[in-house]
């Protein structure tokens, strides 16, 4: 089990918001997702099975043997190191307390990479990780809604940028505060982006299957309120923006959000049996995918770098996976591209 260190979280100079005192509870922000199963709601009810009658092709491209997030038996890298800070990298976190930016985070920091966290309520930093040395986490207030709150000064010295910031797909109480799609999938990344400095070496972006078929069924369905055609939409943005990036586009979310939890907490997390990592290109696959499964793409991403100016989807099925081996996230990444 990795020995969790000192936090204090730093302040950083020129920062709009300050820092403030944290407490312990908190509700996380989950990304694009169906209604709830347990929902008695015709409406939800008929969705289920308009989607379960729609038989896309759903070709098996790659599957390789993944345990993502590590086990309270695995060997932590931070075991073996004096030094806080075991990585030249400095990642920036967008949405880091939401179902799968908590667990970018906290995979993160198991390995001892610096990152700093962009949060509208820094407050939720501490219930998720714990305390950790301000070597390796710093934590800042700011809504990517709201361009003013970009202010330089959070891109010092990064030189990653993962951004997990989502909303439901269907209205919600998580729309409250004007959080809907366009504003959070367009507007919010649209700003992210516009923000981030040249001298990023990528950024990596959450997205979602079917954004280039929302007008197509099931995903007509699923962009009833403009979740697909808004992500869509911050794809295009980021890639006319000449920022190397990645794009990630997951199935249906699952497994998490983890709330009030803490870090080690996180690291037990596992994807059950469904541990193998289907990827594709050319919006293809149709099915769910695991957080922690979307999370590490989200940073094996960061180092291989033929995975630049791509996007790629990923499902979750039955099986043993990569872990965290760079060698077999690398053959994943390379099967997709060559069946495309």
């Amino acid at each position: 089990m990795a020995t969790i260190t000192k936090l204090s979280l730093s302040y950083i100079p020129h920062f709009p918001h300050p820092p403030t005192t944290f407490h312990k509870t908190f509700q996380t922000l989950p990304l694009f997702t169906l209604p709830p199963l347990c929902s008695s709601s015709s409406f939800e009810n008929q969705l289920r099975k308009t989607i379960s009658s729609c038989r896309l092709p759903s070709p098996a491209i790659r599957a390789i043997n993944q345990e993502v997030v590590q086990t309270p038996s695995s060997k932590s890298t931070r075991d073996s190191k004096t030094d806080p800070v075991a990585s030249s990298k400095f990642v920036l976190v967008v949405g880091g307390s939401g179902g799968v930016g908590q667990l970018v985070a906290a995979a993160l920091l198991d390995r001892n990479v610096k990152l700093r966290l962009l949060l509208r309520d820094p407050e939720k930093a501490t219930t998720l990780f714990g305390e950790q040395d301000e070597k390796l986490l710093q934590v800042c207030k700011g809504d990517t809604r709201n361009p003013e709150d970009l202010d330089p000064s959070i891109f010092e010295g990064v030189t990653h940028v993962i951004c997990c910031t989502g909303t439901t797909a269907f209205p919600s109480r998580r729309w409250d505060e004007d959080n809907t799609p366009e504003r959070v999938d367009w507007e919010g990344v649209r700003n992210l982006i516009s923000a981030i400095p040249r001298s990023v070496k990528r950024v990596v972006l959450v997205s979602s299957i079917g954004v280039t078929k929302f007008n197509e069924l099931p995903w007509s369905i699923m962009n009833l309120f403009g979740v697909l055609k808004y992500k869509k939409q911050g794809e295009d943005f980021l890639r006319d923006s000449g920022l190397p990036f990645t794009i990630i586009r997951p199935g249906r979310l699952t497994d998490g959000p983890y709330t009030s939890y803490d870090l080690n907490t996180l690291l037990k997390a596992t994807a059950g049996q469904r541990r193998a990592v289907l990827l594709g290109q050319g919006d293809k696959l149709v099915g769910e995918a695991s957080r922690i499964v979307v999370a590490e793409a989200c940073i094996q991403a960061l180092d291989i770098g033929f995975t630049e100016g791509q996007a790629y989807e990923i499902n979750s099925i039955e099986g043993e996976g990569p872990g965290n081996d760079p060698q077999k996230w690398s053959e994943l990444f390379k099967g997709a591209a060559d069946t495309q």
